[in-house]
């Protein structure tokens, strides 16, 4: 992803609907970002493993590949086409991006700030966050509530098949800002991200 032509930087919150305590990741990102490059980034920052469809909905349009629309009957907008600075973003404006439309994990980014853009500064960046993401197809924010109350108590009934199925202990506070940079910065290219082995 090309910076070189960006004029701003849009500081972002994206925070992951339905859950408290809440899970949330502080980026900056440059203004010249297609939406497609945001996804990506999106996906890296919260170690998502991006194997589901997903949407951004902008002032009440959907954004995503257009493939996954064969019919053309949701009027997808093609989000490869689209950069961020076209929007005309101000501070305070939100919008959503939606992953896995079974287990609905519905992100809301909020424009925090937007700054100045400075050659010297790696883009995209984490710069904060807090708290995992819930695993993969766990059921949405209440298969999640579901899983981390088995998961806290052994005698719960659903306890050792949650921990079969997740494969050990699962740390609800676990957040690595250097390991989520050097998977964002791997290759120098947010576009092909390698999650493979990102942990949750």
């Amino acid at each position: 992803m090309r910076t070189s032509q960006a004029a701003q930087v849009y500081q972002i919150k994206v925070t992951l609907n339905s859950i408290r305590p809440p899970i949330w990741r502080r980026i900056l990102v440059p203004d010249t970002m297609t939406l497609l490059d945001l996804h990506d980034v999106i996906q890296v920052v919260f170690g998502w493993y991006d194997s589901h469809l997903h949407e951004f909905t902008i002032y009440n349009v959907s954004y995503g590949d257009p493939a996954n629309d064969e019919f053309g009957e949701f009027d997808i907008k093609d989000e490869a086409k689209f950069k961020l600075r076209k929007f005309n973003l101000a501070e305070g404006a939100r919008f959503t991006y939606l992953y896995d439309f079974g287990d609905s994990w519905e992100h809301t980014l909020v424009i925090e700030k937007i700054l100045p853009f400075e050659s010297e500064i790696a883009l995209p960046q984490c710069i904060k966050g807090k708290r995992a993401r819930p695993p993969e197809d766990v059921g949405g924010p209440w298969g999640y509530a579901g899983f981390l109350e088995a998961m806290n108590d052994p005698e719960n009934e659903e306890h050792d098949s949650y921990m079969e199925w997740f494969d050990g202990e699962f740390d609800p506070e676990a957040f690595d800002l250097a390991a989520i940079n050097r998977h964002l910065h791997k290759r120098g290219d947010p576009t092909t991200p390698d999650v493979s082995s990102f942990p949750i």
